[in-house]
């Protein structure tokens, strides 16, 4: 019992003159105090930032790593850009302007002329106009045998200006050559196409 009398005797206001044990005890329990008080209004607080900071951090290292490969990537960008606009260059010069258009329209019937075809049809359409270029669609049908009409095709293909074919129909019309090789009709849609004027 004379521990609890010495709790009970103790002095508030003159902590002094406390027994060592209890001065001990006190200081260890503020001490506790202070540091569960620090880490909880403190230390935690901080935490939360780093942590806030941290993300951060991450975010802006992702940014940085998507700029850093597109730089890495930016002179073959350009090499592929420079091509590119050659190649467009290349492209455009294959469209004839207005003068040259005509001499195309010959082009064409020769070429199908020239691999024995007959023409039953070689109708020039209205040019419609697109973004920097015009088309020019010619409905044509010609008449002859499988072979010819590979080599008007290839002919097309092969000329010095762009000249494409579309909506083939390709079909038997009932007679045939000297040596029994039928003859089939091919209807489709040319279409050629002009530089339009630069402003």
């Amino acid at each position: 019992m004379s521990f609890i009398d010495d709790i009970n005797n103790l002095d508030p206001s003159n902590p002094g003159v406390w027994p060592m044990p209890f001065k001990i005890i006190v200081f260890v329990i503020l001490f506790v105090l202070i540091l569960v008080g620090g880490w909880k209004f403190d230390i935690t607080d901080q935490r939360t930032e780093l942590v806030s900071l941290e993300q951060k951090e991450k975010e802006r290292l992702e940014v940085l790593d998507i700029r850093q490969r597109k730089s890495a990537n930016l002179n073959a960008l350009k090499d592929q850009m420079k091509e590119m606009e050659q190649n467009f260059g290349d492209m455009v010069r294959q469209l004839p302007n207005n003068t040259e258009v005509a001499g195309l329209l010959i082009d064409i019937s020769q070429t199908g002329l020239g691999a024995g075809l007959e023409f039953k049809l070689f109708q020039p359409s209205g040019e419609s106009p697109k973004e920097f270029y015009a088309e020019l669609p010619i409905n044509i049908s010609v008449v002859g045998g499988y072979h010819e009409l590979g080599d008007f095709v290839s002919g097309l293909a092969a000329l010095p200006r762009i000249v494409t074919t579309h909506d083939i129909v390709i079909q038997p019309i009932g007679d045939s050559y000297s040596d029994g090789t039928p003859l089939l009709q091919m209807q489709a849609i040319v279409r050629t196409y002009r530089a339009l004027e630069q402003e």
